[in-house]
């Protein structure tokens, strides 16, 4: 039978049997037939969209699966539950995007989209679908397409335009943006219910951003009072959006036409209407804003657990030996890492210092966890509950942050146009419905096409202006750093500048109790966090003796909100005109970002985030003592601002030849937060296959879509480090038959391209799947078998928490975990590839300071790899691939799939795996204003 796993909010709607019996069968018939017969939403004869000025002559194509409409009705839902049917515009763009992996290596520009939305600006008359005009207001109008459903919001006055585009956000997204103002807030179980996976999730969030009322609010205060017109401009914007979302409550609570998962979370009545759906407020936008921000825009952290690894090696080592061990895994500045800024170029931030100062070592065996949860009762103390939170917990020592996102980005020097090509997009896990959405907002100093989060969509957040396109990927570098504050008088004050300070106490309580969507029985418990001047309050220990916290501050805490500059910038036409405009509003954006750009003859590149400038010799990787002279400089703790790298100090280019960009290193000297930035990334994958179009010239879109589509498909350890693998093997004959067996396929499956693709389109079953299933048992048994011997077991269990040993397809892995699509950001590939060609005896640049896999003993080596893929070859596919709540136990494909985890009451079918982001462009402008 599949293991079961948590499940995530309203997961549990996907399957019938879950519903009580009054609703199964003809029960089910009836009801919805009284459902469906409320008051529909009116709307507007339909009318053309008259465009924009476009300069992207139809050359513009985006996708965002699984749909545009991410509502749905209660009878919506007990359809889909019952039959299988979907609502309008639900997942037609899935069916596009999960088709791309069998279908591109045919493709061409006039097939482009085949597998791809026209992006263009407008809807031609005979296909409009429909047109609204929200409140009967007279200044804006939403026209939404017959294909897709997608809004396009066209407004005569600025508030009419963001009232529209707010509006059309709830109509497509208003349950998620419900979900997410809560889950800012902590308090999800108390609205969707206490399922073990909405307690992890609350407490993942809110214990980063554990903001009161008078928090977020100051947060919109200081952003606006701090940016003059513009500010004035973005509240204003802010006012408008929202009243435009309460609009659409309004209306549809009067029509019945609101979400049906507020009926099955007891917050509706299906028969009398009774309850209410809470309007939004200005403060749910920051709520809402803190989450995308700690999901992806928030790099660093991550301080303890490295102490933790340097200590561990410092005990198997000594001091000197023991450091040098950690600094050659840490990679910091590796000189193989593949680079986004490729052009030599250095910008030296958040280096290693020569000569450490302030740095707070724990004593060795003194760290622990602060609490967060206290006082639960009922479900809340079930196991899978306090599983639930024991998996936040675990993963806070590690500074990894998942990006997912990528670009490949060609300059007109060459192109087969002349003209710049770029495919880019961000990977933000996916979801039913998706945290993005699509939209087109035309109006007074508004003008774009693209994706927003839903709930933060007064601006498009990632996609097209009139004559150029932007995107983004998630950076990482380091904006986060622990302080370890002296503690006096008791546990709940510190030292702050000589005064004994008491900590500031932030509570939430959470209760809920059993509903049609979520049958957790009734349960409640206490989130508490202990906020410093230095942030809050993560773990406990001693050093040198004394008792101290570690806290965390980031440079975006406190500052969720201040990033709407940016956006509203590269919203306006007036402003973003050349690469140079670009680089200034994207400059305006705090999150760790990527950004890239690209017009009709132009592409750029920009790192963004504010960098803090820290006291000279302040190693960022370790915590350091809270005290004045290894503050940031001139830091205010009040508002937590300090002195920011200037805007030239951040990777910045214009018109490289090309960009690539998979989270990987954006350039020399630039250390980011995470490790793992070596040798071999899955950066690797598009700039071995950007690099050789480039170099052969006239690259077209489809050209680079296919490279995009090909890296999505390929196993990094396949593609880049097992032929270094078989040469060890090679370099004797293979006598065991079983390993040679397996050598065999291995090296079969390499040859022909090392991808993870299907035998053909929807057979489920992949191409070379005996080899598949040997690289996903063997890669652990080798890391460890490799490593374990000459680290030690203390030394290589500290490292795999820094760095996770693989992320295959099939592990769980991101906000979603398993299913998630995006796969090989974090593992041990880079040191496997350095260390093999070291025994190998084959030049490494930043290598190891020790040789691991047999000592250094080829012949040693070569027994390793034999055994371990002995032991691999003998797994069988159900201990490879166990089963979850997806699939069986055994079954590959299923394994790797993506699905659309339910956020909502409407299921989505899994598609085959691709590497790839969510929300995808392909843009090629043919001309500038």
């Amino acid at each position: 039978m599949p293991r079961r796993t948590p499940r995530t909010i309203l997961d549990r709607l996907r399957t019938p049997r879950r519903f009580p019996k009054f609703l199964k069968s003809a029960s089910v018939c009836v009801l919805i037939a009284g459902l469906l017969s409320p008051i529909t939403q009116a709307a507007a004869a339909p009318a053309a969209v008259t465009a924009a000025e476009d300069h992207c002559g139809g050359w513009c194509s985006d996708i965002l699966p699984p749909g545009e409409n991410g509502n749905a009705t209660l009878a919506e839902i007990l359809l889909n539950q019952a039959f299988g049917t979907q609502p309008s515009h639900a997942e037609d763009q899935l069916a596009p995007y999960g088709k791309l992996p069998s279908g591109y290596s045919a493709l061409t520009d006039a097939k482009i989209n085949d597998f791809f939305n026209n992006a263009s600006f407008g809807v031609p008359s005979d296909q409009v679908a429909s047109t609204t005009r929200p409140a009967g207001r007279s200044d804006v109008t939403i026209v939404r397409d017959k294909k897709t459903g997608v809004p396009h919001i066209t407004g005569t006055t600025r508030y009419g335009t963001e009232f529209g585009a707010g509006y059309a956000a709830a109509q497509d997204r208003l349950w998620l943006m419900d979900v997410f103002r809560h889950v800012g807030r902590g308090q999800l179980t108390s609205f969707a219910g206490g399922a073990p996976s909405n307690q992890g999730l609350e407490q993942e969030f809110w214990r980063n951003a554990p903001y009161t009322e008078a928090d977020l609010q100051a947060q919109i205060d200081d952003a606006t009072a701090g940016n003059g017109a513009r500010g004035q401009q973005a509240l204003a914007d802010a006012k408008a959006y929202i009243e435009g979302v309460n609009a659409y409550i309004d209306a549809s609570d009067k029509g019945r036409y609101f979400p049906g998962e507020y009926v099955l979370t007891g917050h509706k009545d299906s028969i009398t209407n009774a309850g209410t759906i809470e309007h939004f407020k200005l403060t749910d936008l920051v709520a809402l804003a803190s989450v995308i921000g700690a999901l992806f825009g928030s790099g660093g952290g991550g301080e303890v657990g490295n102490a933790l690894s340097l200590l561990a090696a410092q005990s198997r080592y000594g001091v000197a030996e023991g450091t040098e061990v950690w600094e050659s895994f840490r990679e910091r500045n590796d000189p193989e890492a593949v680079l986004t800024v490729h052009d030599g170029q250095s910008f030296p931030y958040a280096t290693k210092p020569d000569d450490p100062k302030g740095r707070a070592l724990p004593d060795a065996g003194s760290v622990t966890r602060e609490p967060l949860v206290y006082d639960r009762t009922g479900g809340a103390t079930a196991s899978a509950a306090t599983a639930a939170t024991a998996r936040t917990t675990a993963t806070a020592l590690s500074a990894a942050r998942r990006g997912m996102s990528n670009a490949l980005v060609v300059s007109g020097e060459h192109t087969a146009s002349g003209h710049p090509v770029a495919v880019f997009g961000p990977q933000t896990g996916y979801f039913a419905p998706q945290l993005l959405m699509l939209q087109e907002i035309q109006g007074p100093g508004l003008s774009a096409r693209g994706a927003s989060f839903a709930g933060l969509s007064m601006y498009v957040e990632l996609g097209r202006g009139q004559d150029y396109a932007w995107s983004a990927t998630t950076s990482g570098q380091d904006i986060i750093d622990t302080y370890a504050v002296e503690l006096c008088q008791d546990d709940f004050h510190y030292l702050y500048h000589g005064t004994c300070t008491a900590m500031e106490k932030v509570e939430r309580t959470n209760a809920w109790k059993p509903t049609v969507a979520d049958s957790t029985r009734a349960g409640s418990y206490r989130m508490q966090v202990y906020r410093t001047k230095y942030g809050p309050v993560e773990y406990r220990a001693t050093v040198d003796g004394k008792k101290v916290a570690y806290t965390t501050l980031r440079s975006s805490y406190l500052h969720e909100a201040d990033s709407i500059i940016g956006f509203q910038m590269l919203n306006d036409p007036d402003f973003v005109k050349n690469a140079g405009s670009f680089q200034s509003a994207v400059q305006h954006i705090n999150y760790t970002f990527n950004w890239f750009y690209a017009d009709s003859g132009h592409t750029a590149y920009y790192n963004s985030g504010d960098n803090p400038v820290r006291a000279a010799g302040v190693d960022p990787d370790y915590p350091v003592r809270a005290e004045a002279a290894y503050e940031w400089r001139n830091w205010n703790p009040g508002p937590n601002t300090a002195d920011y790298t200037p805007a030239s100090a951040h990777p910045n280019s214009v018109d490289q030849d090309y960009y690539v960009s998979w989270n990987n290193k954006q350039a020399k000297d630039y250390s980011t937060a995470s490790w793992g930035d070596g040798s071999v990334h899955r950066g690797n994958l598009l700039e071995d296959r950007v690099k050789k179009l480039v170099s052969a010239g006239g690259v077209t879109r489809s050209a680079l879509v296919k490279a995009m589509a090909d890296a999505a498909l390929a196993d990094l350890r396949a593609e880049d480090v097992l032929p270094d693998l078989l040469k060890v093997l090679e370099s004797s004959p293979v006598t065991d038959a079983t390993a040679s067996a397996a050598a065999g396929k291995l090296s079969a499956w390499a040859a022909a391209g090392a991808r993870r693709t299907e035998t053909s389109a929807g057979s489920k079953t992949y191409a070379n799947a005996e080899a598949i299933r040997i690289m996903d048992a063997w890669w652990p048994l080798l890391v460890k078998a490799e490593f374990e011997p000459g680290l030690g077991s203390d030394l290589y269990t500290a490292f795999t928490g820094n760095l996770p040993v693989d992320e295959s397809p099939s592990a769980a892995h991101g906000p979603t975990g398993a299913h998630a699509g995006s796969s090989f950001q974090y593992g041990w590939w880079s040191y496997v590839h350095k260390d093999i060609r070291a025994v190998l005896g084959e030049p490494v640049r930043g290598a190891l300071p020790k040789k691991y896999c047999g000592g250094g003993s080829l012949g040693a080596c070569r027994d390793i790899l034999i055994s371990t893929l002995k032991e691999a070859a003998g797994r069988t596919a159900a201990q490879v691939y166990p089963g979850d709540d997806q699939c069986s136990a055994g079954d590959q494909w299923c394994a790797d799939s993506i699905v659309h985890r339910t956020l909502g009451g409407i299921k989505h079918g899994p598609v085959t795996w691709q590497n790839r982001p969510t929300y995808q462009q392909v843009v090629e402008f043919t001309s500038h204003r």
